[in-house]
């Protein structure tokens, strides 16, 4: 964690047992942080199979964040408990709106974020929160 200091990780919550929790600051840097702490906690839980999709995701998701909110980003995994369980992911941001999928043309440089969550997820939806909102995904855990 000693490397995501230095990148302003607002704070960590918690990265011990199930479940692993930072807020970043909305600043173009924090889309590189989370797809680090991300990376780092899939290797210490032994699920480094799922660390570049799951990266790439968080990605696309903060970016969006970054895109339409001015608040703090958390980012949340949720280690499956069993094996049919899928490792679930949430990105939260003040932003009420939930977001929309839309349909990218082929040159447009943005707008396929949500499109690839759906493709690549297990499930995914948004749910309202206190001070905003919360996306989140499910990947299956390979067997």
């Amino acid at each position: 964690m000693g490397e995501l200091a230095a990148w302003e990780v607002i704070g960590v919550i918690d990265t011990e047992g199930d479940c692993a929790e930072w807020t970043f600051p909305a600043v173009p840097g924090a889309v590189r942080t989370a797809r680090a702490a991300v990376r780092t906690q899939l290797r210490g839980w032994e699920l480094d199979s799922l660390a570049d999709m799951t990266a790439l995701l968080v990605s696309e998701l903060v970016t969006n964040s970054l895109r339409h909110a001015t608040g703090p980003i958390g980012v949340r995994l949720v280690r499956p408990a069993e094996q049919d369980d899928g490792l679930r992911v949430e990105v939260s941001d003040p932003l009420p709106d939930p977001p929309r999928e839309r349909a990218a043309r082929p040159d447009d440089e943005s707008g396929r974020g949500l499109q690839l969550v759906a493709s690549t997820s297990r499930r995914w939806g948004t749910r309202p929160g206190d001070t905003g909102k919360t996306v989140w995904f499910e990947l299956a855990v390979p067997g």
